[in-house]
């Protein structure tokens, strides 16, 4: 598809109640900047059936052996790369699977590298030992940012699937441009083109929930417990200590020694409910491929099959 005049683009259109915005009252200003936050809430509610499957290829490809690269520019970039960090210390993730690609390398994270985005070769060299068991996740508010289209048509030729998450739903052709395109309609932004602002919080708001639903069928997460994280803090060991407290009903000590004993939260909280040693444990949860729920509730289905026999043979 021919790229379009960016002037025809919704996130760079003017706001029709910007008109003034330099001389709005702050308390006028931040009213506006309220009411318009909340569309993007309704924006990405819409999208609930493309996330949905976006977030079923992130966890394929993961489940495959896969890796799940995020791309981007600007803002949408710095919005991958952080998604990317923050999956392994909440997931367990392996760094190396969850990767996000900046436009201009890692130093634009920090510092805009200007004309980076426009820099095509730039993805196939960061993507080049892509394989087709890996998934590739383009992020442009605008969806024409050469870098990012550039990635995703890379990775469709090396036989890869792709997401796109945009905020142009409108444009000609955008659908076609990956087998998934998540794109919220969040409409012009109150500081014309400015789209660190609604279309940064719609896409923050998406990748969120990509991941979410893709660990939870990874089984990566416990009820409202993030079982998988690594606790490499005191804050994150205080965390994992009171969700093994939690979910085996022992007292604070008796938690805190069953993590030192296991490592993690997950081994832990077998050791504790059913009073395995860490190896047993460990052979447990691989036997049911790391789904503590499933690790727990067979155990339980054979003790109470145990006690039926035992009390038939009295």
């Amino acid at each position: 598809m021919r790229r379009p005049i960016w002037g025809q683009l919704e996130t760079e259109a003017l706001h029709p109640r910007s008109a003034n915005l330099d001389r709005l009252s702050p308390r006028a200003l931040l009213a506006l900047l309220s009411e318009e936050d909340r569309k993007v809430v309704a924006a990405v509610e819409a999208e609930a059936p493309r996330i949905a499957k976006a977030a079923l290829a992130v966890s394929r490809a993961l489940a495959r052996g896969g890796r799940v690269f995020l791309a981007g520019a600007g803002t949408s970039g710095r919005l991958g790369i952080l998604e990317a960090a923050e999956c392994p210390p909440t997931f367990g993730t392996d760094p190396d699977r969850i990767v996000g690609l900046m436009a201009g390398g890692n130093g634009a994270v920090f510092r805009a590298v200007e004309g980076a985005e426009d820099r095509e070769a730039d993805a196939k060299r960061f993507l080049r030992r892509l394989r087709s068991k890996d998934l590739v996740i383009g992020i442009s508010a605008s969806s024409v940012t050469p870098f990012v289209r550039s990635a995703l048509s890379f990775a469709r030729g090396r036989g890869a699937l792709t997401v796109l998450v945009t905020c142009a739903p409108a444009l000609p052709g955008v659908r076609g441009l990956a087998d998934v395109v998540v794109a919220p309609r969040v409409g012009a932004e109150v500081l014309a083109g400015s789209t660190r602002m609604k279309a940064g919080t719609a896409t923050k708001l998406v990748l969120n929930r990509m991941t979410l639903l893709a660990m939870t069928r990874l089984k990566r997460i416990h009820g409202p417990y993030m079982v998988a994280l690594r606790p490499g803090s005191a804050k994150l060991r205080d965390r994992a200590r009171r969700m093994v407290e939690s979910l085996t009903s022992v007292d604070s000590g008796t938690a805190a020694q069953l993590l030192d004993a296991a490592g993690d939260v997950k081994t832990a909280v077998v050791m504790g409910a059913l009073g395995l040693s860490a190896a047993e444990a460990r052979r447990r949860l691989a036997r049911t491929k790391g789904d503590l729920r499933a690790a727990l509730s067979r155990a339980g289905a054979r003790e109470r099959s145990r006690r039926r026999r035992a009390r038939a043979r009295r």
